[in-house]
């Protein structure tokens, strides 16, 4: 029987968390006296998690939202749900994403920086103002180390193109220095308001973040050493739970401070990510 807490819960809003990395946090969360919304696609196929959340958490800890970050509209809509149900938002993990499938979204960006980037700084955006008033609250971005495979000098109008790498691993990339980009500079326009925000690399873990990947490039992923969801999840939980406020901007591997590529400390490349994203969401 799970135990009852007296203490008021916090409020978590989870993306992806149907499986995977999301899905282990948004449990580990729950254990942590969090009340989670999971922020998916699809109720079927999230139900199972919500199901465990609450068996081991207690009745109604954990609630559906649906969500598409492909369709601008389908964030909006997700993020109008939440702020009708008046809760305060302490914690917003942007952790889903996908690797591989090419093509446009249906808000008209390259398939990976639609998803991984796009989705999630519109959405972080219209939830900006109640995490702000939820203070102390954190923003966590799970982007990756794949990002060092971005080229020096990103052009982010080729996001507005279709995929053109054949695995769409480049594209990939990209899209996981946005994030770090987007985190890096949402916590200098957020200072003083005690929102923090982190980016992280949960290691290379066995996820649906792959499932659009050639089948034949899937193998020399797990030659790598695939780390399990419960180890993925180790930095996204320390960046949710512990990481100091003083850090705010920062990116972790391994739950500590880490140094990604120098593109990331461009800061004409973010400041012209930011006015290309700014100009996307307001379209």
């Amino acid at each position: 029987m799970p135990i009852a807490s007296s203490k008021p819960l916090k409020t978590a809003l989870i993306t992806g968390a149907n499986t995977g990395i999301g899905a282990v946090t948004a449990i580990e969360l729950s254990q942590a006296g969090y009340e989670v919304y999971l922020a998916c696609k699809s109720l079927e196929r999230t139900q199972g998690v919500i199901q465990n959340i609450n068996n081991l958490a207690g009745e109604n800890r954990a609630f559906f939202i649906e969500l598409d970050l492909s369709d601008f509209a389908s964030i909006e809509k997700c993020a109008q749900q939440f702020l009708e149900t008046s809760k305060p938002l302490h914690l917003l993990i942007n952790n889903a994403g996908l690797a591989g499938k090419r093509g446009f979204t249906k808000s008209g960006f390259e398939m990976a920086f639609g998803v991984n980037h796009m989705g999630h700084f519109l959405l972080t955006h219209l939830l900006l103002d109640r995490l702000k008033t939820s203070a102390p609250s954190r923003i966590v971005t799970v982007a990756s180390k794949a990002h060092k495979r971005a080229p020096t000098k990103v052009n982010w109008l080729d996001a507005l193109n279709p995929t053109s790498s054949w695995s769409g691993i480049k594209e990939y990339a990209v899209s996981k220095l946005a994030n770090i980009h987007f985190s890096a500079e949402l916590a200098l326009q957020l200072k003083g308001t005690n929102v923090s925000t982190y980016s992280l690399h949960p290691g290379v873990v066995n996820t649906q973040v792959w499932r659009e990947l050639p089948a034949f490039l899937k193998p020399l992923l797990k030659m790598r050493g695939m780390l399990t969801p419960e180890q993925g999840a180790i930095t996204t939980l320390y960046c949710a739970l512990h990481a100091p406020h003083s850090q705010s901007g920062l990116y972790y591997a391994n739950s500590q401070i880490d140094t990604p590529t120098p593109a990331a400390y461009d800061l004409d490349l973010r400041k012209s990510l930011w006015d290309l994203s700014m100009r996307s969401i307001n379209r």
